[in-house]
């Protein structure tokens, strides 16, 4: 079966998290990039990376890269492609485009129309007819990425961000990135042989995604659509082999979640039920500082407010509370804090044995490790 030039997009700090999981399903050559992973596969691995990727939120094809002097020419050489090969004129498109330290190309809005009119062109020219253009619900969407003087053309075999799992259908104002949730997990080490809590989990994205690691199920196994279906050389046969139901790896420890607001948890606790996991979880509506679980060698990844509706002093007494909570009530254990709010996590209290630089949307933030044992350290 051919072999492709693949690219899977991700979140900065997750590339080395991601780069793992692309090895883990049969990715060949694997290379690390900025927000990126770079690597080889056929058209079984595009399947399967759009599948069973946690970490990935697109994966692209590449179909052509070169190196140019000038606009006249990028338009040219994106001319001579045989697009017919990737859609045909009764399909519409668009075209994302990202510019980097180009002379010829000051944004990317003109990148994508050079694209999009040699396409035109070569269907009018070939065909007599060319294909429309459609930026709300695009059959086939194609990727432009210029630095300086080279440009590399991929098609998109996901569509929509596949951090959109399908399993979400309730949300609370700020919900967890489902990739940057299982980058964090996969972060920790923990992979299902230990018991799991998130104390404050708003719509449950962490411990849902915990519950699918734990039992191997796919990422996108509640998902119905993707890019590639539309594609000329879909195969549907082997899609239907990718998507083959898989064994559920049994879970022997137990997950726990819980959040002082009523609402998100039933939020959560509904989205678990659409993800098949809500006889993995237990909910319970609790304030952090009321909780009272007896643990040992569990993992405890949460993801608190950051400030943005909260008063300084009261984000200051809510960091300051999560630390005296790890420290007292939950020690033996491995305790994991997400957070944008470097003045809150100094509020923790708790020296940080790593710390991980992830970005939540916009929001650089920090992953902060803390070894939770009695006594002081040595």
């Amino acid at each position: 079966m051919k072999e492709y030039s693949l690219i899977a997009k991700t979140f900065a700090g997750l590339e080395d998290v991601l780069a793992k999981e692309v090895k883990r399903i049969g990715g060949k050559n694997v290379r690390r990039g900025k927000r990126a992973v770079f690597y080889n596969g056929d058209l079984e691995l595009i399947y399967k990376s759009n599948y069973k990727l946690r970490t990935a939120l697109r994966i692209l094809k590449e179909i052509e890269h070169f190196k140019f002097h000038n606009v006249d020419q990028f338009y040219l050489r994106c001319k001579r492609i045989k697009w017919q090969n990737y859609f045909n004129v009764d399909q519409n498109f668009v075209i994302n485009s990202v510019v980097v330290n180009s002379r010829d190309f000051r944004n990317s809005m003109f990148a994508s129309l050079k694209v999009k009119d040699a396409i035109a062109d070569y269907f009018r020219e070939n065909f007599g007819k060319r294909p429309n253009v459609d930026t709300q619900n695009p059959d086939i969407i194609i990727n432009v990425h210029i630095f300086q003087d080279s440009c590399t053309l991929s098609i998109d075999s996901s569509g929509e961000s596949l951090h959109k799992r399908g399993y979400r259908v309730k949300q609370g104002d700020a919900p967890l990135n489902e990739v940057l949730a299982a980058g964090m997990i996969y972060i920790s080490g923990w992979m299902g042989n230990s018991d799991f809590m998130d104390p404050m989990c708003g719509s449950g994205t962490l411990p849902i995604e915990a519950a699918m690691i734990a039992q191997n199920i796919p990422a996108a196994k509640f998902r119905k659509d993707f890019a590639f279906q539309l594609w000329n050389d879909f195969d549907p046969v082997l899609w239907e082999k990718v998507v083959e139901p898989v064994e559920k790896r049994e879970f022997r420890y137990q997950i726990y979640a819980s959040d002082l607001s009523g609402s998100n948890l039933l939020n959560a606790q509904t989205n678990a039920r659409r993800a098949l996991v809500f006889n993995k979880i237990k909910f319970q509506c609790s304030d952090f500082r009321d909780l009272n679980l007896k643990l040992n060698n569990a993992t405890i990844l949460t993801n608190p407010p950051y400030g943005e509706r909260l008063k300084d002093n009261d984000l200051e007494g809510l960091y300051a509370m999560i630390g005296e909570r790890l420290k007292h009530q939950f020690t033996g254990n491995d305790a994991w804090v997400l957070s944008s709010s470097i003045s809150g996590l100094k509020q923790v209290g708790l020296k940080a044995s790593s710390k991980y630089d992830l970005f939540n949307g916009a929001l650089k933030c920090k992953l902060n490790n803390y070894k939770l044992f009695e006594g002081k350290r040595k």
